[in-house]
C-alpha cells in the first residue's frame, strides 16, 4: 500500500492514541501530552495560528497507510537557535558574513529539551518505508517553508545512521547520564564509587539534608494548585539567577500536570517550618527518569546535587530504571556517578559552499569529541578493579 505524508498545524489535530502508539523509545518530551502542554502554554506557536511568538513554529507530519497513521516528525520552523542545546550560532554566523540568509530553518527535535529519543515516530511494525516516506516528507516541508537548512537534533544513533545514508551529515556532542548497573540501593551505588568519591557524596548529602525537613515526590497528577505555582516560580528564578531564558511559558507546568499526570513527577523540598523552598521537574517512563529545571527560592548548600541529582539517582534505584539523565552540561556531574555519553545530530544545508565548509568542520569536531569522551572516562568517579583511589 502507499505511503502518504501529510501535514497537521497543531497536536490537537492529531488523534492523541494514534500518535502515542508510535514508537517514542524510553523518551517522553514527543508525547502528544507534552507537545500539547507546549502548545498550550504557548511555549511553542501551532503553525496554524496566526500568533507566531515563540519562534518554534510547529508542523507535524504524519505518514499514514490506507489511512492509518503508521509515522511522525515533529517538525519547527524556526527563525532563531534559542532552546536547542546543539548549537549552531556560529553557523549562522558564517552564513551572515557570507551574505547568506540562515533563518528561516527546520528543526526536528523536542523543543527546550536535550533529551535524546526517536525523531523519526514509527509504528511497530509499520513498513521499512515509512521512515523514507518521512524523511523525504521533512525535505518537502524544508523547501515549502524556504528554509536554509534541516536540523535533526538528539537523535538516536541508529537514525543518524540512517539519515546520514540520506544525505544529511552527522555532529558529535555529549552529555553525562546516570546508567543504572543493577544497584538495589543507593548505598550499593556509593560502593562502586572510589572510595574519596564515596566520603564526598555522602558528606554533601548530609549537608544538604541537615537545613531541610524533608524532600518529596509528588506525581503530577496530585499537584496542587499552589505547588505548581511554586514549581513554576522555581524555574523563573534559576533562569532570571543565571542569565537564561525562560522558555516555557506560564502555565506550561500546569498543563503538564494534566497532560502527562503520570510521567510527571514534582520533587519538593520542605524546609524546616513545613515551607516549601525548592523544586524540580522529573518525567518518568518505565525505561527512564529524566530530571528538569530546578529552582529554589533559598540558597541552601549542595541542595541543588541532592534534589537535581541524588534523589534522581535513588530513585532510578528504587524504580529500577536503567538510565537517569539529568539535562545538558555540567562536567561536576563526572565526580557524582554520571558518565559521558556520546548525543547525535544530523544536518542538512542547502548552499553548498556553507554546506562543505560545516560538514568540514563537524568531521573536526566528532575527531575531538571522542578524545574528550575517552579522556573523560578516564576521570570518573567509578572503582576500576583492585584500584579504589585512582
Amino acid at each position: 500500500m502507499v505511503i502518504e505524508v501529510r501535514a497537521a498545524g497543531s497536536i490537537h489535530d492529531v488523534d492523541a492514541a494514534a500518535w502515542d502508539a508510535l514508537d517514542h523509545g524510553p523518551c517522553p518530551f514527543l508525547r502528544h501530552g507534552f507537545l500539547a502542554a507546549l502548545e498550550d502554554s504557548r511555549s511553542i506557536d501551532a503553525i496554524a495560528e496566526k500568533r507566531r511568538r515563540s519562534g518554534w513554529n510547529a508542523v507535524y507530519l504524519l505518514a499514514e497507510q490506507d489511512k492509518k497513521l503508521v509515522g511522525a516528525v515533529a517538525a519547527f520552523v524556526k527563525t532563531h537557535s534559542y532552546g536547542e542545546y546543539i548549537f549552531d550560532w556560529g553557523w549562522a554566523n558564517a552564513a551572515e558574513r557570507a551574505g547568506l540568509r540562515y533563518y528561516p530553518k527546520l528543526v526536528i527535535a523536542a523543543p527546550a529539551t536535550p533529551a535524546t529519543g526517536p525523531r523519526l515516530l514509527v509504528a511497530p511494525g509499520a513498513p521499512p518505508a515509512t521512515r523514507d516516506a518521512l524523511i523525504a516528507g521533512v525535505r518537502a516541508l524544508a523547501d515549502d517553508s524556504d528554509c536554509s537548512s534541516v536540523h535533526w537534533l538528539f537523535c538516536t544513533a541508529e537514525e543518524q545512521a540512517l539519515l546520514e545514508r540520506a544525505g544529511f551529515f552527522p555532529r558529535a556532542s555529549l552529555q553525562f547520564h546516570w546508567r543504572n548497573r543493577g544497584y538495589q540501593t543507593f548505598d550499593d551505588f556509593l560502593g562502586a564509587l572510589k572510595s574519596r568519591k564515596r566520603k564526598q557524596l555522602r558528606k554533601e548529602r548530609a549537608r544538604a539534608r541537615e537545613h531541610i525537613e524533608r524532600l518529596a515526590w509528588v506525581p503530577g497528577g496530585e499537584l496542587a494548585q499552589a505547588q505548581l505555582d511554586d514549581l513554576d516560580r522555581f524555574y523563573r528564578r534559576t533562569c532570571a539567577a543565571h542569565g537564561g531564558r525562560d522558555y516555557l511559558r506560564p502555565g506550561f507546568f500546569h498543563a503538564l500536570a494534566r497532560t502527562l499526570p503520570r510521567e510527571m513527577q514534582m520533587v519538593e523540598v520542605i524546609a524546616n517550618g513545613g515551607r516549601r523552598v525548592a523544586g524540580a521537574l522529573f518525567l518518568e517512563t518505565p525505561h527512564a527518569l529524566y530530571g528538569r529545571y530546578w529552582g529554589a527560592d533559598v540558597h541552601v548548600e549542595l541542595l541543588h546535587f541532592e534534589t537535581a541529582y541524588y534523589a534522581g539517582i535513588e530513585r532510578a534505584i528504587t524504580r529500577r530504571l536503567p538510565l537517569f539523565e539529568a539535562g545538558a552540561q555540567g562536567e561536576h556531574k563526572l565526580l557524582r556517578g554520571f558518565e559521558p555519553a556520546a548525543t547525535y545530530s544530523a544536518h542538512w544545508i542547502r548552499h553548498p559552499g556553507l554546506a562543505a565548509a560545516i560538514e568540514d568542520h563537524c568531521r573536526g569536531e566528532a575527531r575531538a569529541m571522542a578524545q574528550e569522551i575517552a579522556g573523560l572516562a578516564e576521570y570518573g568517579p567509578y572503582r576500576g578493579g583492585s584500584d579504589d583511589e585512582a
